[in-house]
């Protein structure tokens, strides 16, 4: 995760001052422990006071993903296998109303944009350049010369014929789109496993995996699927090949599964290890619950061995007694424990990721440590990585020597040196999280590792360099005027999550990485700075989105649409021709970042374009009334101004709009309080903020919305089951006062994810409210209940479940729901996360469209003329169709 510039810029030097360090707790469903989160002070070069923390990320990275987790698992924190299987299964039945649904955010996009640089909101000029989303697993076809197959977070899978200068997705229409690995198969074929898990947990889950025979011109089909239901609702960190044994083996969020390699389609994946549950291992201790038992984080098969050892990783990231490295001697069919001896502790294994060397004759290791992760530190220096290691002979016993620690990576060309970005976040303080390491089959000294930035060793660990930096800002080389900026081209997105190097006949091999802004490349002898850029031509489109707004631009040009996305900003599409004062918006056609870090909900006025509101994190709102454009090529202008109310309890995403009938009269957000606005575009500061209702202490809304200043606001508190007890309700000023609504009991006790006001009742009380998660027959949680849209007519004195009949082939699917819109006709409209649906009469729904990817649906909005239906999709960046 790339925090905004407005949180955490660079310090200057050493002098620069800082506050001291702070305690962060973070969310127990995603670590159990506390994060220290360290401070620092203005960056007096900048000219600007509004740099707040470094060493935030990691915090905030974890919230981002109780965002996205919290709503699907709630009431409880596990999904049965099958859910979403047995959703894509419905909806494939469903009635089918016609809509062509078009790709919106194909352009590239450019985070370095030249006027795009305000210094107190935006990351343009930091040199990651052009972006995509979060790539989470690479693989290069050895046949075919070129051919590059890249794995997203939430948007399936792309493959390249020209060394990753194009690219073309090949998995839209499979059931999920979260990718967790990929591998080329010896026989060719292109294995792909969903569930990304890049958390170790499971918050993106996947259908299984799939083989696509011809996968250089061929699309996956749901028939690819291999196995049965035993990998469904699963993530999947890594598929590793052992061909002289004649397996494929997967290790996932339930343990190490395997099946034969040449094995018919149908046949079962067979559970191999798994520590806590007895399997391939007897006698170790669990030490946590279910959630969090058996999760094998990396697999691999010793060369030289004739395929029969195997190195395990089990670990939960935040500590477990079964934590450990697990070995085969039989290829899988029994384990042992290995006690590593030399620098390797055994009782401080957790997250870790392996390379053995071409021939076995080594193997390294990097190591994420659950007694760092857990430990308050009141130094301010934060990093969870335990170290870099190798054992010289291969052997998972060692002895094993340290490599690396986050000190000497620090000291290696880091832009995460103390002394350039401020304590509180140095390399490895997401290594529970941006973990890869690989060794060049053609050198067993050359080694890459992965973490926020990419490091790079040609003398077996002895010494190291960065060669992918965080950013350029702080750095001796940066500055704000591009004319004096020496910086080199060793710099990329941060957060690296994948690792590919190709073997094609003939050519110089590369090495392929993939992290939060997409892919990069370059060749593996190369020893100068720089990186080929794989998000350049746009179509590498894998962004991830939170949110979608559109605004019609004053001079005519069209309408400049907006989103919040997951560590890419906010992206702003103008039109093209598109000015500000004369000049162009988008002289070259691309996408520009006027917000760094996370983009969450945005607001744009349907009246003009370049007025908009976007969000960071946790309701911190910053406006722009020109697109945040800075004249000047230093970005000196200050053109986006913080407007945050300070909430002491938003959601990571917060909810926030205008009223759909008064939007210049008056704007409200929800976090722990209600808040309204009624100074709306000529906002100034987070005073013009006043609280309308205190959703109550440990309450945070999950959605809000107003129309004629009737309010309605849902919230969740606690909102994860592992925090405790899971609630939710709903609050509303209807009738006149503010008041909490009378739940019935049917209601389901889950996560309330959307809510819209009926324009046909002036009244404010016809409200429909959609559910998201999973049914009752798939969670395990009390009081899951059933249905995902109810519908008030009495101001919340009563609701009627408007889902269907669940044995009707036009009820409403069992899957999550997140967003709901009436067009102007009166139509509903849904969105889920296995697509969008409508309805014009309670219990009666159609599927929207048969086009569009099955990324998450998260977001939508009416264009500003209302002939327009935008969807954001968690993945695949955002898409629109004609107001059914």
């Amino acid at each position: 995760m790339r925090v905004s510039s407005a949180r955490r810029r660079p310090r200057r030097d050493a002098e620069s001052g800082g506050r001291p360090a702070l305690a962060v707790v973070a969310a127990a469903l995603l670590i159990a422990g506390t994060v220290p989160v360290a401070a620092y002070g203005v960056d007096a070069d900048s000219g600007t006071g509004r740099h707040e923390v470094a060493g935030e990320e990691s915090h905030e990275l974890m919230e981002s993903l109780d965002a996205f987790d919290e709503p699907r698992l709630s009431p409880g924190d596990r999904i049965a296998p099958g859910a979403y299987a047995g959703a894509w299964a419905h909806i494939k039945n469903m009635p089918v109303k016609a809509a062509g649904w078009s790709e919106v955010t194909t352009a590239p996009y450019n985070e370095d944009a030249l006027h795009y640089r305000d210094r107190s909101a935006s990351n343009s000029g930091g040199g990651a350049g052009h972006s995509a989303g979060r790539i989470a697993a690479l693989a290069t076809d050895p046949a075919h010369r070129g051919v590059v197959y890249a794995g997203a977070a939430g948007g399936g899978v792309f493959r390249s014929t020209d060394d990753g200068r194009t690219w073309t997705p090949i998995a839209d229409r499979l059931p999920a789109l979260s990718v967790g690995a990929l591998a080329v198969a010896p026989d060719g074929a292109l294995w792909l496993a969903t569930g990304e898990a890049t958390t170790a947990s499971d918050n993106y889950l996947g259908s299984g995996v799939y083989r696509l025979a011809d996968p250089v011109t061929g699309t996956f089909a749901e028939s690819d699927k291999v196995g049965g239901t035993e990998l469904d609702s699963s993530s999947i960190h890594t598929l590793t090949f052992d061909q002289a044994a004649g397996y494929v083996f997967a290790a996932s969020s339930h343990g190490v599964f395997r099946r034969p390699l040449t094995a018919g389609a149908t046949t079962a994946w067979t559970k191999v290890l798994a520590p806590c549950a007895g399997v391939g291992i007897g006698g170790v201790a669990c030490g946590v619950n279910a959630a969090y038992a058996d999760i094998a984080n990396d697999i691999a098969v010793q060369p030289g061995t004739g395929g029969r050892k195997l190195l395990a990783n089990v670990a939960w990231r935040s500590g477990a007694a079964y934590n450990g490295f697990y070995y085969s001697d039989d290829a899988g069919t029994t384990w042992k424990r290995a006690n590593p001896t030399g620098a390797i502790n055994p009782a401080e294994i957790g997250n870790a990721a392996f390379a053995y060397a071409a021939d076995g004759s080594r193997l390294y290791v990097s190591m994420e440590s659950p007694k760092l992760l857990n430990k308050s530190s009141g130094s301010g220096v934060y990093s969870v990585l335990a170290g870099v290691y190798v054992s010289r002979s291969g052997d998972t016993g060692g002895p094993f020597q340290q490599l690396a620690t986050s000190s000497s990576l620090s000291a290696s060309g880091s832009a995460m040196k103390i002394k350039e970005i401020g304590s509180g976040y140095q390399p490895g303080s997401q290594a529970w999280y941006d973990q890869v390491i690989a060794v060049d089959p053609a050198d067993p000294d050359h080694v890459y590792l992965g973490l926020e930035e990419m490091f790079e060793s040609r003398d077996g660990g002895a010494t190291w360099k960065s060669v992918g930096r965080y950013w350029d800002f702080g750095m001796p080389c940066f500055s704000y005027d591009p004319a004096e900026n020496t910086c080199d081209g060793d710099v990329m997105h941060s957060d690296q999550h994948a690792l590919a190097i190709s073997r094609w006949p003939g050519t110089t091999p590369e090495v392929f990485v993939g992290n939060d802004g997409g892919a990069y490349a370059r060749p593996t002898t190369q020893t100068a700075a720089g990186w080929r850029n794989l998000n350049e031509s746009g179509t590498l489109r894998t962004l991830q989105y939170y949110s979608v707004r559109a605004g019609r631009m004053t001079d005519g040009s069209g309408d400049a649409v907006w989103g919040g996305l997951q560590d890419n900003g906010v992206s702003l599409l103008a039109p093209r021709g598109a000015t500000y004062q004369g000049a162009p918006l988008a002289p070259d056609g691309e996408m520009v970042s006027p917000f760094g870090g996370d983009g969450g909900d945005q607001l744009v006025n349907p009246a003009n374009g370049c007025q908009t509101v976007g969000e960071y994190v946790d309701l911190a709102l910053q406006i722009t009334n020109n697109c945040g454009y800075t004249a000047s090529d230093d970005g000196a202008e200050d053109v986006i101004t913080d407007i945050a109310p300070g909430d002491p309890g938003a959601r990571f995403i917060a909810p926030f709009g205008a009223d759909e009938t008064d939007p210049d009269g008056l704007w409200v957000a929800g976090g722990q309080y209600v808040w309204g606005n009624t100074k709306t575009w000529h906002s100034t500061s987070g005073a013009d903020w006043t609280k309308l209702y205190d959703l109550g202490a440990g309450r945070s809304a999950s959605a809000v919305t107003s129309r004629g200043h009737v309010v309605w606001a849902a919230w969740c508190g606690t909102c994860s089951a592992v925090d405790g007890t899971f609630g939710r309700g709903i609050a509303t000023n209807q009738g006149g006062t503010w008041h909490q609504v009378n739940l019935p009991a049917a209601f389901p006790n889950r996560y309330i994810s959307g809510l819209t006001i009926d324009p046909a009742d002036a009244s404010g009380r016809t409200v429909y409210a959609v559910v998201n998660g999973f049914s009752r027959h798939w969670n395990e949680g009390p009081g899951a209940g059933y249905g995902h849209v109810w519908r008030t007519t009495d101001g919340g004195a009563t609701w009627t479940d408007v889902s269907g009949d669940p044995a009707a082939t036009d009820s409403f699917p069992d899957a999550p729901a997140n967003a709901a819109l009436i067009t102007r006709d009166g139509t509903l409209v849904v969105a889920t996360d296995l697509g969008v649906f409508t309805s014009t009469t309670a219990g009666h729904w159609t599927r929207l469209g048969t086009n569009l990817p099955t990324a998450p649906a998260v977001y939508l909005s009416p264009s500003p003329d209302g002939g327009q239906v935008y969807v954001a999709t968690h993945g695949r960046g955002i898409w629109k169709t004609p107001t059914p």
